[in-house]
């Protein structure tokens, strides 16, 4: 049983003008409150406050329809926007909005290709909604998904929309005091009843990315370790030691330091105990031996 992920990643990175001072900016969506209602990130933002009001170019640099207001700033030094000029920001991020690609694929401001938008998706992704790709899953190609089918092999799909959080660096000494970024996510009944069956047969359950992961630990953790279906939002940071009730097999990609998302392959190389993390940084020595790419568009392995 391989379960995918089958967030959407929205257009999140939206630029333009403060009619004020004529200052550029750009933002990423963070979460929908409710419709036009955003909290975001913005850069620059230190010194904007609430009440400023902000325009918005289309995708040619030309000044949009679609409009701001700065509503509140949290401790974070995320901000709150309301916008105007569209009946759902939604709809037009088609026409305004950037394919949100992390800072280390370079591209010139407007100047992403048009295979961003192709390549910085899962082949199989349905529900819009997540600001990073599940990058695990940009490895299956509709080839490689048709492959498992005629192998006989079981495929689920849970959902999980992925926010900027979850590549935060952990800076507390203190694991317990990081503050995890609440994520949402959704287990449907026929993906939950896939999953129960796979296990009762005693078939292993293979989660294809970090996220496919939270989703099912953080329903096993609530269900009695049981998989049920469900829809709600996470902060499970799994980290050694970590006793998994769901999965048997990961497929991941390369994670940076300090991330939550390595400690996360941690606790899986040895569930229950501290000594993951000597597994985990032979494989990474083996993977900068042998030139393996990191990152989103880089490589991955399997944890068994």
């Amino acid at each position: 049983m391989v379960v995918f992920n089958d967030s959407r990643v929205i257009r999140a990175r939206l630029r333009g003008i403060r009619p004020a001072s004529g200052g550029r900016f750009e933002i990423l969506l963070l979460s929908e409150n409710q419709v036009n209602d955003w909290w975001v990130m913005m850069k620059p933002g230190k010194r904007v406050k609430p009440g400023s009001p902000l325009r918005f170019n289309d995708l040619k640099g030309q000044i949009d329809a679609v409009e701001a207001v700065v509503e509140e700033k949290n401790a974070e030094g995320h901000c709150r926007l309301r916008f105007g000029g569209t009946k759902d920001l939604r709809d037009d991020l088609e026409r305004i909005g950037e394919v949100p690609l992390p800072p280390y694929i370079q591209r010139s401001a407007g100047m992403l290709t048009a295979g961003d938008a192709v390549r910085y998706q899962t082949v199989y992704a349905q529900h819009a909604g997540s600001v990073a790709a599940p990058t695990a899953g940009l490895h299956f190609t509709t080839r490689m998904m048709d492959s498992l089918k005629q192998r006989g092999v079981e495929t689920a799909f849970v959902t999980l929309h992925v926010g900027p959080g979850t590549f935060a660096p952990v800076k507390e000494e203190d694991l317990s005091r990081h503050p995890m970024h609440e994520e949402m996510f959704e287990i449907n009944a026929r993906a939950a009843e896939q999953i129960l069956k796979a296990r009762s047969e005693g078939r292993r359950v293979i989660a294809v990315g970090t996220t496919s992961m939270r989703v099912l630990e953080s329903s096993a953790a609530r269900n009695g370790g049981r998989i049920a279906a469900m829809r709600g939002s996470t902060r499970l940071f799994i980290h050694p030691p970590y006793d998994f009730k769901a999965v048997d097999v990961l497929l991941t990609n390369f994670h940076l330091p300090k991330s939550t998302l390595l400690m996360l392959v941690c606790a899986f190389a040895s569930p229950g105990s501290l000594t993951g993390c000597a597994r985990v940084l032979n494989a990474y020595h083996e993977a900068i031996e042998n030139r393996y790419r990191f990152f989103s568009y880089g490589d991955a392995m399997l944890v068994m």
